[in-house]
């Protein structure tokens, strides 16, 4: 993840370095306090935005939204940026088991980093387990926190395998998304909302390599 310093002037002329940036699809916890700041600064440039736009304030159906617009951002849109890691549960393969794990349906909810629109789909994660298996539910949250900040779907893809290897280290992993784009249905070309999707797969291990395998897995998410 790279990491720069953005720099302010401290009203004397000179430059002064102050909040740590970082890649728009990376990470970094922050304080209540510090996220507290973040919203006061956000709120009052949604009203200097309003303000470029010729949009009242005095209109009651505006007069809030900067509010609410810094608050979706940073506590929901946003949210994968400035919160650590959900605690994720692991436990023993007891048993040696030793076909694929798959969930489905998992619900992928992004904002693409090129044009700040929705990103909204599903996911599917498919493991063959080596000395470890997963809590279902963490593979859920695994995808919303990576997915929860500006995102490529390429990347996104590439972010929740990684995460998952390094946990559990399985045989075996794939990271299917389907996701629409609306940077490309509200603008530019438009696309059809119900046909115009991407799909990016990513394929780890025995998946990669074992065409059977990888047969079965996309076969059982089609399902």
């Amino acid at each position: 993840m790279k990491k720069v310093w953005l720099q302010t002037g401290d009203g004397n002329g000179e430059t002064a370095i102050t909040k740590q940036s970082f890649d728009a699809n990376g990470s970094m916890p922050l304080s209540e306090e510090e996220k507290a700041e973040m919203l006061q600064q956000a709120e009052q440039k949604f009203v200097e935005l309003f303000q470029i736009f010729r949009i009242s304030l005095q209109d009651p159906n505006a007069a809030e939204t900067p509010k609410r617009l810094a608050k979706m951002w940073v506590e929901e849109l946003f949210r994968g940026r400035f919160s650590g890691p959900p605690k994720i549960t692991i436990f023993p393969n007891r048993k040696g088991v030793d076909e694929l794990i798959i969930s489905k349906g998992i619900k992928v909810i992004s904002v693409c980093s090129h044009h700040w629109q929705p990103i909204i789909g599903e996911c599917s994660i498919g493991y063959l387990p080596g000395q470890y298996i997963i809590g279902l539910s963490k593979l859920t949250r695994i995808v919303d926190w990576f997915a929860r900040r500006a995102q490529i779907q390429e990347e996104l893809g590439e972010q929740i395998a990684d995460f998952i290897e390094e946990l559990i280290h399985p045989k075996a992993l794939g990271v299917v998304i389907t996701a629409r784009h609306y940077c490309m249905i509200a603008r530019g070309v438009e696309a059809d909302d119900e046909r115009s999707q991407m799909v990016t797969s990513v394929m780890r291990g025995l998946l990669a390599k074992d065409m059977n395998l990888r047969n079965e897995f996309l076969q059982l998410i089609r399902q």
